[in-house]
């Protein structure tokens, strides 16, 4: 795949770009020869590209986004290295809104393109929030791993009785209300617990048992979680958090760890658990692999 080819996949599908969060190009899940690197997402009015990795066409690459960005609409293209410390983010062209937002089934989130790594959401986990949000009603969910907290809006979008969101970071919490806010959902059905989800588990446990468990992890992250080692201290942990008909959600997006780490964990440790599906990623998440790509897995509790 050359420049020129992925100038033309851009143009294609640009041309189902609505306000909506679309992603136009995944090179991610290695499905595209010469570009696993690179992510180019159109959100509202931005052009925002991640480079993962350095390229030594980069220049040639960022003449031919610049020459895209013209040809379209957009108001600012944002360009990321993620490979750099920090992950700085440069403004290319245009200017970028006061203030952003990504769409998503008519639900809004608020992005930060100059943030550091991420900018406040996940577009990768849209089915994820669509299965809350339909399954949700008069549900009590916890959302564990909250980080700006887009499956609670989605969930008291859905008619969820109320939603437990937990995250060490006050930071993302703060966003999460705002993202409450933004989509003129009522706050006080939704609590913001900033703890490290290993060290809190009786006061989460206090504001069960829950309907809904939500468990989005990130694969690892120095000094707090770590996959491998940590999912399982969750897993066992259900038991004392789960209604007799609890559903789990429960995701991973390690490439390294395939669904059957996850199901095994619930075998061994949650045994009343039963495995009932895994939701299929996006179509514009390419992959050539499954296993190695975003894992939603459905589990569900029945001791009646």
């Amino acid at each position: 795949m050359t420049i020129q080819n992925l100038n033309e996949l851009l143009t294609t599908h640009a041309k189902d770009h609505n306000q909506e969060y679309t992603r136009l190009f995944h090179g991610r899940g290695n499905f595209y020869d010469n570009f696993k690197e690179l992510t180019v997402d159109a959100i509202d009015k931005v052009l925002y590209v991640a480079l993962f990795a350095p390229r030594e066409d980069e220049a040639e690459l960022i003449v031919m986004l610049r020459d895209f960005f013209k040809q379209h609409t957009f108001e600012a293209l944002v360009f990321q290295r993620r490979f750099l410390k920090g992950a700085p983010s440069e403004l290319l062209e245009g200017t970028l809104p006061e203030k952003c937002y990504a769409v998503e089934d008519g639900l809004k989130y608020h992005i930060n393109f100059m943030n550091n790594q991420n900018i406040g959401f996940f577009p990768d986990m849209k089915i994820g929030r669509q299965y809350v949000r339909e399954h949700a009603k008069a549900k009590k969910v916890l959302n564990l791993f909250s980080y700006t907290c887009p499956f609670s809006v989605a969930a008291i979008a859905g008619g969820a009785r109320s939603v437990v969101n937990v995250d060490m970071a006050k930071g993302a919490l703060t966003t999460g209300r705002e993202n409450h806010r933004l989509n003129d959902l009522d706050t006080r059905s939704a609590q913001f617990m900033p703890y490290n989800i290993l060290k809190s588990w009786a006061r989460i446990k206090k504001a069960g048992p829950y309907d809904i468990i939500i468990i989005d992890p990130p694969s690892f992250q120095k000094g707090s979680f770590a996959a491998t080692s940590d999912y399982e201290k969750i897993i066992k942990r259900l038991d004392q958090l789960a209604a007799p008909e609890c559903t789990v959600l429960s995701t991973l997006n390690a490439p390294e760890l395939g669904t059957s780490f996850v199901k095994d964990l619930f075998k061994e440790n949650a045994p009343e658990f039963h495995y009932v599906e895994r939701l299929e990623n996006l179509e514009s998440f390419p992959t050539d692999n499954e296993e190695t790509s975003l894992k939603n897995l459905i589990f569900k509790r029945d001791i009646s």
